[in-house]
């Protein structure tokens, strides 16, 4: 579905990722993990073509996006949750998941599928007239996930979702993740820090640290010490 070769980008004449290969199946849920600073945030951004593209090709379902427009990237079934700044605060929890649906305009399913991220979230469904800064921190990630999901998109790009959020409410997070993957035919790729948790869900990884691609490991091969250990290795390397 998704297929990265070469990548080198950033932002302005800065390059942050370097000489970046992936790739995502359809179905999966691809975990990206590397520490703070790593790069993650600015790889799936420029998924979305919102970075500066130095070299190399990003293909979805075979097509190039490195010339396209954001918008157009979304319209072809790209969603991203950022990790910050990733709701409305002061619109109702109803008018931030009228908004995922905004591409789908007169589409007269849209009622029920909002019933059905509803049901996906229930904490949402109970507070649906709520302005949306009036949510708890895990509530606002569901929130944010909910409204990608109503755009429909075959790609969901997820950047931090654990990010800030009590070990309980995170584990609810990746919980709900893996909810999704089972109950649609949504494809994941996560962003995250959280090794343990993330691991949980994943079927493959890939390990960012210092803007390159260290390793990539199979859900077979996953070792929470092996990568944290890399993650502890490049930041040490950076220095």
């Amino acid at each position: 579905m998704l297929e990265i070769r070469d990548l080198t980008a950033g932002y302005g004449k800065i390059p942050v990722i370097r000489g970046i290969n992936m790739d995502v199946l359809k179905g999966e849920i691809v975990a990206v993990l590397g520490p703070n600073g790593a790069g993650k945030s600015t790889l799936l951004n420029t998924v979305l073509n919102l970075t500066t593209i130095f070299n190399g090709t990003i293909r979805f379902n075979g097509i190039v996006l490195n010339e396209m427009k954001p918008y157009e990237i979304a319209k072809l079934g790209i969603g991203i949750v950022p990790q910050i700044d990733n709701i409305f605060p002061n619109l109702t929890v109803d008018e931030n998941l009228a908004l995922g649906a905004y591409l789908r305009r007169g589409d007269p399913n849209v009622a029920s599928d909002v019933g059905e991220v509803l049901t996906l979230f229930p904490e949402l469904a109970k507070r649906r007239r709520q302005k949306a800064k009036t949510l708890s921190g895990g509530e606002r990630q569901m929130l944010a996930i909910a409204r990608a999901l109503l755009a429909k998109p075959s790609l969901l790009l997820l950047d931090e979702p654990t990010a800030g959020l009590a070990p309980r409410l995170a584990s609810e997070v990746i919980k709900r993740i893996k909810e999704i993957s089972k109950s649609t035919e949504i494809t994941i790729l996560i962003a995250e820090q959280n090794v343990k948790k993330t691991l949980e869900v994943a079927d493959k990884a890939y390990v960012l640290v210092g803007g390159e691609i260290t390793g990539s490991y199979t859900s077979e091969e996953f070792s929470v010490a092996k990568i944290e250990k890399m993650f502890f290795m490049g930041e040490r390397a950076a220095y």
